[in-house]
């Protein structure tokens, strides 16, 4: 077929762009690029990466976009490979720099957007690893509603340290048993050294293996490809597959709002209950929703995480990493529990057509397996996520339950600013059992880009503090968090929620079970500091920062921005 012909049928959008005479200087330049008549003539497929030379979970996309396009050519579509950028939380964590990390989610969703408005692509291969890229790239398929799919780059393997698998969780946790003079730098330099042994995104059931399960339930992915580790053999065949997929919903023109309905967050929301996933999760997930006209509320989290069982036994609550998820059987194993447990919508339907029952009963659980655990006897009887509201968050907030944590503490509160200050001291071990430390002013519009609190979370449990001090925030947590952390307190304290008021030694109290997350000092003294309260300058005046603290919203809404 030539381009004075008439379209090719899936040519929906792009033959606007190259067909007939008046189209000749975009052909042109397009040839220029090394594109032929016939290639032009075929729908055009976007092949989004979010490579980047600034960590490994996104390293390995180049080579396996290579693959997507392979794909799409073999299944009669022409890919056209572009890229947008990534920041590494991990990289950035306990810096400032870490701040632009959840900015970099809006700006991945809004280039993505514009690469394929503005070259008119029929269907879209979104390739992302790290955290912010997979939702950005949900967020952007639901805004285009172009048919395509999000492929996610594989899990990091487990390194290996002194006979153990361990993950960048166990680096950060022994910054704190520095501290506590329970390792030495000689000790701390040997795990760093064999942490992260290749490319992949991080090993533990944190953010981007959350939202990677996420994807499969939602629908934006075909499950058995994501879950497929990052340096696996079998990872080349999963990018193959994921591009010839791509170009059958073109000709089809199945479209991301045919999958992603109300069932369909619920089952998302339910397998991150019921995997022990992260709080970022929460954040995402509305964010999506928001996108793709769905109606979800943070309280819709709270109601379906209390009927979901937790059959996932993985890091950093349990003892598994995500490659050994996919080596037991996968996130089909865990559609398999979570359908039998009857919390699931089974009849829902993915881009690869088929409905979660079909993916649940074509799972293949390896023999004896142990990281999947039938849900009729789970690792705890309710899910992973509870939403705490009270006098100290009245729009809501997040806290993660693997099963095993307190659901009741107590104490005074040591208030700190900036993540920095409150580091310093967990530093200088000034932090004591029965605290309820504080970090505020690092919400959305504060931080701005609530950042997450990793570097001082696991500093506490590596100094042993983990199960004897609480700590809330504005701020977010890493997935690889654990221990009684309450985060995402909305309103944030820059718009002058209640967690600005609070002052050193107030008594602070979580009760989960009651979903209550309280300031116990009288109201009369809440009004007198909230009517002295005054906002402060913000940390950015111009700039990327400054743009997105004055465009955010709430965290409670997914902090998207308007």
């Amino acid at each position: 077929m030539s381009v004075y012909d008439k379209s090719h049928p899936a040519k929906r959008h792009s033959a606007a762009l190259t067909d007939g005479v008046d189209r000749a200087p975009a052909r042109a330049m397009l040839k220029g690029v090394g594109f032929t008549d016939d290639d032009l003539a075929k729908p055009l497929i976007g092949v989004a990466t979010t490579w980047i030379e600034t960590m490994p979970c996104n390293l390995n996309q180049r080579r396996l976009a290579g693959y997507v396009k392979q794909g799409i050519r073999a299944a009669g579509g022409t890919p056209m490979e572009f890229n947008t950028i990534a920041v590494s939380d991990g990289v950035t964590m306990g810096t400032v720099g870490m701040r632009a990390s959840l900015i970099s989610r809006e700006v991945i969703a809004d280039s993505i957007e514009l690469v394929a408005r503005g070259h008119l692509f029929d269907g879209i291969v979104c390739v992302v690893g790290c955290d912010k890229t997979i939702p950005a790239a949900m967020m952007a398929l639901a805004r285009l509603d172009l048919p395509g799919l999000v492929f996610y780059g594989g899990s990091i393997a487990a390194g290996r340290y002194r006979d153990k698998d361990v993950t960048i969780q166990d680096v950060f946790e022994a910054v704190g048993a520095h501290a506590a003079g329970s390792m030495t730098d000689t000790e701390v330099h040997a795990l760093e050294s064999v942490a992260c042994p290749g490319a992949g995104a991080c090993g533990g059931h944190f953010t981007a293996n959350t939202m990677s399960t996420a994807l499969d339930f939602l629908g934006l992915s075909a499950p058995g490809l994501n879950e497929v580790p990052a340096m696996h053999p079998g990872k080349p065949h999963a990018a193959v597959a994921a591009g010839e997929l791509a170009m059958k919903l073109v000709e089809s023109d199945t479209r991301p709002s045919s999958v992603l309905t109300r069932e369909a967050f619920e089952n998302a929301i339910t397998a991150i209950a019921g995997t022990g996933g992260s709080t970022n999760g929460v954040l995402h997930l509305l964010a999506i929703a928001d996108e793709a006209g769905v109606e979800l509320t943070i309280d819709d989290f709270d109601t379906i995480s209390e009927r979901t069982p937790i059959v996932a036994d993985i890091k950093p609550g349990g003892r598994y990493v995500a490659t050994d998820l996919f080596e037991a059987g996968g996130s089909a194993l865990v559609a398999r529990e979570l359908v039998r447990a009857g919390v699931m919508h089974e009849n829902a339907r993915g881009v690869d057509g088929r409905t979660l029952r079909q993916v649940a009963d074509g799972a293949h659980e390896k023999p004896g397996q142990k990281v999947v655990v039938s849900w009729d006897n789970p690792l705890s009887p309710t899910g992973g996520l509870a939403i705490l509201r009270g006098n100290l968050s009245p729009d809501g907030c997040v806290v993660k339950l693997a099963g095993h944590e307190r659901l009741h503490h107590s104490g005074p509160a040591r208030v700190f600013d900036s993540e920095e200050d409150c580091f310093a001291a967990v530093k200088a071990r000034a932090i004591v059992p029965g605290d309820v430390v504080v970090i505020r002013y690092e919400g959305p519009a504060g931080g701005p880009g609530m950042r997450e609190m990793l570097h001082v979370t696991a500093s506490l449990v590596g100094e042993g503090l983990g199960d004897e001090v609480a700590l809330i925030t504005d701020g977010r947590f890493s997935g690889a968090t654990h221990g009684l952390m309450v985060g995402h307190v909305a309103p944030e304290a820059f718009r002058g929620g209640p967690i600005a008021h609070i002052r050193d030694g107030d008594t602070i109290t979580i009760d989960v079970a009651k979903r209550e997350l309280n300031h116990d000092v009288p109201e009369d003294e809440l009004a007198r500091r909230a009517a002295e309260w005054k906002q402060p300058e913000p940390r950015y005046k111009r700039g990327v920062f400054a743009k997105y603290a004055n465009a955010v919203g709430s965290a409670a809404e997914g902090a998207v921005t308007r």
